[in-house]
């Protein structure tokens, strides 16, 4: 039997916690059998909701954890206050070694801060940023950063696309990945100053196959698999994607539903369409991994469902066999290296 990857969830982060948590990792430890979760939260209520389920108790376990960081609180102040937390207690179990991934539903900010202060960068990793995957017309590609790194500079933005690389060809199996930086227009010459001082030091590295620029109606249609940019516009980026995507299935079933005809229609159309649109659902891909630490750090959407917490406890496995960490180590001390 292959080793075990052990995954720290924290059952108290998101909208929907501890129930759909606790639904998500009973559903992950059915579909995957080299996995065991650790369910870190408030003892007694979440062996109170697992009573409603059958599940292998060798491969799910509970993981008391007293406090709560709740998503309004300054995360700095939360991460040092509130050292029993699920948030801090499941970082501190990859620190320790007893848990090689941890995901969270719960404060972006609290994970953020926790990921850099509690399980630490790589060494050489500037900043680690978030990076998820967004489905797309050829499939998915990888938007890097999307939320960590506000104000970064040229060489984060560097990092970010070698790191991105990496994980595109590993985990999601891209050969030779394109890359591109988010821009106003394909032109090198056009940008704000970060692009356009970037632009010239991507395009100069060649450990990867930057394309150039890429303009935001041009992410939907896949033609890059690598998206770069800082985390303010790349956090635009991921809402408006989601928000339009959420919006056109509305309407869709709304004029679906608007006469006899079309009623007759959508069930002629209704297993193709399914499929058409759970290409587009993002709860299909996980979540969003914090690249560049030690351990493995996930963020999924606050309002995560079971779907997506499974399916984030199970893309740590495959990061974990393809060795990604130690890959992006074994990348940038080659980069410091050189210098």
């Amino acid at each position: 039997m292959a080793e075990l990857t052990k995954i720290a969830l924290d059952a108290m982060g998101g909208d929907n916690a501890p129930v759909e948590m606790v639904k998500g990792a009973v559903d992950a430890v059915s579909r995957e059998k080299n996995i065991k979760v650790f369910l870190v939260g408030q003892e007694e209520v979440v062996k109170r909701e697992l009573k409603n389920y059958t599940y292998d108790a060798e491969r799910l376990e509970v993981v008391n954890a007293t406090e709560v960081i709740e998503t309004a609180e300054p995360p700095v102040n939360a991460i040092r206050r509130k050292k029993d937390s699920s948030i801090v207690v499941g970082m501190k179990m990859v620190r320790a070694g007893e848990a090689d991934a941890f995901v969270s539903a719960g404060s972006s900010g609290a994970v953020l801060v926790g990921g850099q202060t509690i399980v630490g960068r790589i060494k050489g990793v500037e900043r680690p940023p978030l990076a998820p995957l967004i489905p797309t017309e050829k499939g998915v590609s990888l938007l890097i950063d999307c939320g960590a790194n506000v104000d970064a500079r040229p060489s984060h933005l560097v990092q970010f696309a070698k790191m991105g690389s990496i994980y595109m060809e590993h985990v999601m199996g891209v050969k030779n990945p394109k890359v591109a930086i988010v821009n106003i227009g394909a032109e090198e010459e056009k940008g704000n100053a970060l692009v356009k001082e970037t632009f010239p030091l991507l395009k100069a590295e060649k450990g990867i196959n930057f394309t150039g620029s890429i303009e935001a109606r041009e992410i939907p249609h896949g033609q890059a698999d690598v998206i770069v940019c800082e985390a303010f516009a790349g956090n635009i980026i991921l809402k408006l994607f989601e928000g339009v995507g959420a919006v056109l299935i509305s309407k869709v079933k709304q004029g679906m539903m608007s006469s006899l005809r079309s009623k007759i229609g959508a069930l002629l159309v209704k297993p193709a369409l399914k499929e058409t649109l759970k290409s587009f659902d993002t709860s299909e891909h996980g979540g969003a991994p914090l690249l560049g630490l030690r351990g493995l750090v996930v963020k999924t959407h606050g309002s995560s469902k079971a779907r997506e917490v499974s399916n984030s406890i199970l893309q740590c496995l495959t990061f974990r066999e393809q060795r990604i960490n130690e890959k992006i180590q074994e990348c940038i001390q080659a980069d410091l290296s050189d210098e």
